[in-house]
This record gives structure tokens, C-alpha cells and sequence, in this order.
């Protein structure tokens, strides 16, 4: 995946006065040996190492770099110098310590080049970097594709992209996300080319994995041209490791959220927004995507997932927002269905614990509505449970089918359900929704058309189509929500 570039190194041997510089191969056995020793020297362990290396792009196992270090066995030129680097980046922390040497020599220069030196300029620029140092450590990595790049947060509203440091950056204002090419990459999570008076353009999607968080604007410089497919592959690789980075910085510091907050959210929004998972995760075989309104102010409404590679747990639980002990209701339920599932327990256990829970803290006084949802991955068989009164729904093809199984009384209130059961196609998209959505009415007491905004957004992207439908409702109501509305989707593949 990555070239590293050889290094001059002078004639050692007298033949040659002039101060002429060649290409010095070293020997692989040589190189293994030394890489070996300076490994001994690190500190890691065998697994940090190989950990380090992956990061880097390596693609053997841990196992074939154990036998490499061992002597056992050898590695392409690229693989050997991959693990010398991952070497020296720990060589690098304990200072005085020899460097394991590269396979071309050992000249003066021996930093990385194109997109390994990008790859390296972000890893080591986000080490320890501040939250709102992070754009700044993106922009470095990107020069060294001969690039110019901005960062654009995605707000919590999923309205509009927001540049990090406009103030800094006055010729940079908040893109709309449905009207604009950069928000037209974020719709699709994917990477989009512009061809403009001054120059081509490219909008890059960031991505944690499956979640969006933004996009990069990326203009070339004088030597890039972003024509090429392989830079645009390149971009589209640093977007994601970019995304993935905001994403952890995130959780330890304001200066990114910042950005993406257009007003102060509530303290019960705050609580609630900080028990969520990521918004959007994915597998092979699914993909699972969530999303609440009022964004800033919702007070009794949260969804959970939990992914493997058997199985999906769902979950959406709602208090409604008519008490101030809402958050605390619906606080409780998330909490001990959480601490039920990862216990293992199965998910009539997972329905007692939550009722347990409810009953033991209000006696009776609070109860929860929800849906909790486990799906097969490899059959697609749905099991699942509906208390309260909004039924999961499955869009498959032209068809829209309503789950009414499972039913039972709110959590908190009354006897458990018999577990229902369905069965997913492959392509089929499950909806666990609040009645905040299903409920909704404009100024003049017209509902909102819930199921016809999912079968008009079926098509697109899980995270998406939550989006939209979100965005659908918040304009039915005027953004006046007298119910939360939670939504929680995800779409089967059928993959192994």
C-alpha cells in the first residue's frame, strides 16, 4: 500500500572524493538483525509491536512477525521497513536509544515520503495533541500530499458543515448539507471531485468507521493533481483515519464539539446525548443507525446497540417529556439493559432486569416505553418485544410490514411479553421508532407521513435515510416537538 522511498547515503569506500550520493541496499538478514535488537531494547511486548505495525499498513500476522524477528523467516523489502518504523516510533519515545536501520542505508534523511509520510505526520501529530490542535495535525499530514485542506464538522442537527477555525479562516462559512457539493459527499459518505475555474477540487467524507463526522476540503498545490486516482484513493484513506482521530479526541475535550453545537444544549439533552453510542456502526452484515430530536433539548428518549459477528442487540427506550424525572427513567432502563446484555443474559432476562430496575427506583410511579430487538446475522431471524405501543417496522422491496408481536405493557408496569419472532430478507431495513415521530403534527393537527418518508428514503445509506427522516419531521412540527422522536435503524445484508 505504502512506498518508502530509498536514502542517499556517501560513498564510504574512497573511490570516490566528489561527495557523490548512491543508493546503499542493506542486506535483509542484516536488517532483521539489528531490527530484532532495537526491538529488544523498546519495551513492547510482541503484540504492541505487531499493534504499531498494522497501524502503519502492515499485513502479515502476528505470528509470521514473531518467526521474521526469530529469524525464522523473511519479509518483503516493504513489510521489513515497516516494522523498523514501528520500531523507531517507540525508539523515538525513549530517547538515546540506537534506531533500527531501513533496508536502503542509513542516510541523513530518513523520513517517510508521499503517503506513508502522511500516515506518520498524522499518527505522530495526534499523539497527545489537544482536541482543537487536531485540524492543524490533519492540514500538516495533507502537505505532505501537496494539498491545502479544511476541516467541516457535520453540526448535531446534521444541518450544515462547519469549518474548524472560521475565525481564523473568514473566507470559510458553514456549508448547507442538503444544497451543497461538500454536504452532497456527506449524504452518501463518499468522495467528491469539482472541476472549478481555478482548479479541480475534492470533498472528502470523514469517517469513524461507518459514523460521518465531516468532510475535507482538499485543494492541490502546485505539484498535486487530483486527477490522479491514486491521490483521490489516498485522500479518501486520510479522511478516514482523519474522522477516526476526531472521533477519539472527541471524548477527551470540548474544543471539537464545540464546532459542532449551534446553541447550548439542556442538562437533561446533555446527559441523555453522553449515554448514546455512536451514531452509526457497521459489520459485514449490518448496519445500524440512530438519531434524536429535539436535538438540544430531548429529555426522555435514548437508543442503544450492541454488534458482533452473530448477532445485533437493539434497543429504544422512551419516558415521554412530560416529567422532569424523565431522564432519570430512561437513564435507568439503558443502564440496566446494558449491564443485563453484557452479562450474556438472554433477552427475556434482559426485559426482567429493566423492569426490576424501573420498579425498585420509582415503585411503580415511572414507567418506560421501548422495544429491545435481537437479530441473527447469519439467518436473519429477529426476535423481539415492543412495550408500549409503537411497533417495529421491516421495509423490504415495495413492502412495509408492521410487527405487532411481542406486545406488552411499558417497562416498570406490568408482566413480561412472549418473546415474538420474524424473519429478515436480505436488503431489509428494520425501524424502531417513538410515537415523537409517528405522532408528529404540524400547527394545523396534520400528522406527519412517517411511513411514506421512509418508503421515499429506503434506497439511501442507513445513516442517511435516519438523517433525512429526522430532518423530515423537525420541519413537519416547526422544530416544536411535543413527544421526543427516536429512531433507530438498520439494514441486513445477508453477508457472512
Amino acid at each position: 500500500m505504502f512506498h518508502i522511498a530509498g536514502r542517499l547515503v556517501p560513498l564510504s569506500n574512497g573511490a570516490d572524493t566528489s561527495g557523490v550520493m548512491v543508493l546503499v541496499s542493506l542486506p535483509a538478514d542484516e536488517q532483521r538483525r539489528v531490527v530484532a535488537a532495537c526491538f529488544a531494547r523498546t519495551g513492547l511486548t510482541l503484540e504492541q509491536l505487531w499493534l504499531r505495525y498494522f497501524a502503519l499498513g502492515g499485513d502479515v500476522s502476528e505470528l509470521e512477525l514473531e518467526a521474521f524477528l526469530q529469524g525464522l523467516t523473511n519479509l518483503p523489502r516493504i513489510q521489513r521497513d515497516m516494522v523498523a518504523h514501528a520500531v523507531n516510533e517507540r525508539l523515538d519515545e525513549v530517547t538515546g536509544v540506537r534506531r533500527a536501520p531501513y533496508s536502503r542505508g542509513t542516510g541523513e534523511d530518513t523520513r517517510p515520503r508521499g503517503p506513508l509520510a502522511a500516515l506518520v505526520g498524522l499518527l505522530d501529530g495526534a499523539r497527545r495533541a489537544p482536541p482543537e490542535r487536531l485540524p492543524a495535525v490533519i492540514a500538516m499530514a495533507a502537505q505532505s500530499l501537496g494539498l491545502v485542506v479544511t476541516v467541516y464538522l457535520a453540526d448535531y442537527d446534521q444541518r450544515s458543515l462547519r469549518p474548524f477555525l472560521a475565525e481564523e479562516r473568514p473566507d470559510r462559512a458553514p456549508l448547507a448539507i442538503e444544497t451543497t457539493t461538500a454536504g452532497y459527499a456527506y449524504q452518501h459518505a463518499d468522495s467528491v471531485l469539482v472541476e472549478e475555474a481555478e482548479g479541480p477540487r475534492l470533498w472528502a467524507t470523514l469517517l469513524d468507521g461507518d459514523e460521518r463526522m465531516g468532510v475535507l476540503e482538499l485543494v492541490p498545490g502546485p505539484e498535486a493533481d487530483l486527477r490522479d486516482p491514486a491521490l483521490r484513493d489516498q485522500c479518501q484513506w486520510l479522511a478516514m483515519l482523519a474522522g477516526r482521530l476526531l472521533a477519539v479526541a472527541t471524548r477527551y475535550g470540548d474544543g471539537l464539539d464545540v464546532v459542532r453545537r449551534r446553541r447550548r444544549r439542556d442538562p437533561a439533552a446533555e446527559l441523555l446525548w453522553q449515554s448514546l453510542p455512536p451514531s452509526t456502526a457497521a459489520t459485514n452484515s449490518v448496519v445500524v443507525a440512530g438519531g434524536l430530536e429535539p436535538a438540544y433539548e430531548v429529555r426522555g428518549v435514548v437508543f442503544d446497540y450492541s454488534l458482533s459477528a452473530s448477532t445485533a442487540c437493539l434497543a429504544l427506550f422512551d419516558a415521554g417529556r412530560d416529567t422532569e424525572s424523565a431522564g432519570l427513567a430512561v437513564s435507568t432502563a439503558l443502564a440496566a439493559y446494558r449491564s443485563a446484555r453484557r452479562a450474556g443474559l438472554t433477552l427475556p432476562d434482559q426485559e426482567a432486569a429493566v423492569d426490576k430496575a424501573l420498579s425498585t427506583q420509582f415503585d411503580g410511579s415511572l414507567t418506560v416505553r421501548g422495544t429491545l430487538a435481537e437479530l441473527d446475522l447469519a439467518d436473519g431471524g429477529l426476535r423481539y418485544l415492543e412495550a408500549g405501543r409503537e411497533s417495529p417496522i421491516v421495509l423490504g422491496g415495495r413492502t412495509q410490514t408492521t410487527l405487532d408481536g411481542g406486545r406488552r405493557l411499558p417497562f416498570g408496569s406490568g408482566p413480561a411479553a412472549r418473546i415474538a419472532t420474524a424473519r429478515l430478507r436480505p436488503g431489509d431495513l428494520l425501524v424502531l421508532h417513538t410515537a415523537g415521530l409517528s405522532g408528529a403534527r404540524d400547527t394545523h393537527g396534520e400528522p406527519f407521513p412517517f411511513a411514506d418518508c421512509l418508503d421515499h428514503n429506503i434506497a439511501q445509506l442507513p445513516p442517511e435515510t435516519a438523517r433525512r427522516v429526522l430532518q423530515a419531521v423537525k420541519s413537519h412540527c416547526g422544530n416544536k416537538f411535543s413527544l421526543d422522536a427516536g429512531l433507530l435503524i438498520a439494514r441486513w445484508s445477508g453477508l457472512p
